[in-house]
């Protein structure tokens, strides 16, 4: 595969930024640099590392990275559960997103575990 753009993990997980950026626009003003900005980091996060994973050469750095990436991942969703918790954005929009963050993690797990089956040979 040539770009990490291509991995469906990727997109899905863009698709989660694109989410969680349109949820926090309706957040009150006093949580910009509360949950607004934790949910934005943390989302963006998952696509970062998981770019800077597709670049790393060897299987252990590869899986190094998809794990920050699912930890990231897991940080949103707990960060989304306590949205809901504080009634911070529409219900129906963080359970969208609660789920998109099950798909992302799921991917990441598929990633996680195929570099764990390779064998790197220089």
């Amino acid at each position: 595969m040539e770009s990490f753009t291509k991995l469906t993990a990727w997109k899905e997980g863009l698709s989660l930024v694109k989410q969680i950026y349109k949820l926090t626009k309706e957040f009150p003003p006093d949580e910009r640099f509360g949950l607004t900005s934790q949910l934005r980091r943390a989302s963006t996060s998952i696509t970062a590392n998981l770019a800077e994973g597709f670049s790393r050469v060897t299987p252990a750095d590869k899986k190094y990275r998809y794990i920050i990436c699912r930890s990231e991942c897991t940080e949103t969703q707990a960060h989304l559960l306590v949205s809901l918790e504080l009634s911070l954005g529409k219900p129906e929009e963080i359970h969208r997103a609660i789920e998109q963050c099950h798909i992302v993690g799921k991917l990441l797990s598929g990633l996680i575990y195929s570099q764990e089956r390779k064998t790197y040979i220089p």
